[in-house]
């Protein structure tokens, strides 16, 4: 059965990567930071030759989750910022 949702564009797929690189850092630790900023371009790399479009359109909805939950994280991540800076933050 074809999947009635075409896939994404270029653009589209292009700013849910730069919403998910800005949303990696609102995070106030370093660490989770760095995470996610490595997890999404891990991810995107994994992705860069895909060529089924439902399996396309596929990634980009579970990117879409990704980012809503890295949204939400981000809010409760600076409810509870740690008060020192990490080593890596002081230079």
């Amino acid at each position: 059965m074809a999947s009635l949702v075409p896939p994404p564009g270029r653009s589209e797929v292009l700013s849910l990567f730069r919403s998910l690189l800005r949303t990696s850092r609102k995070f106030a630790d370093y660490n989770i930071r760095e995470y996610a900023k490595r997890r999404t371009i891990d991810a995107f790399r994994h992705n860069k030759d895909l060529s089924d479009p439902t399996v396309i359109a596929a990634a980009f909805s579970e990117g879409k989750a990704q980012l809503e939950v890295a949204t939400r994280q981000a809010v409760v991540y600076s409810l509870y910022a740690p008060k020192v800076k990490s080593v890596m933050e002081i230079v």
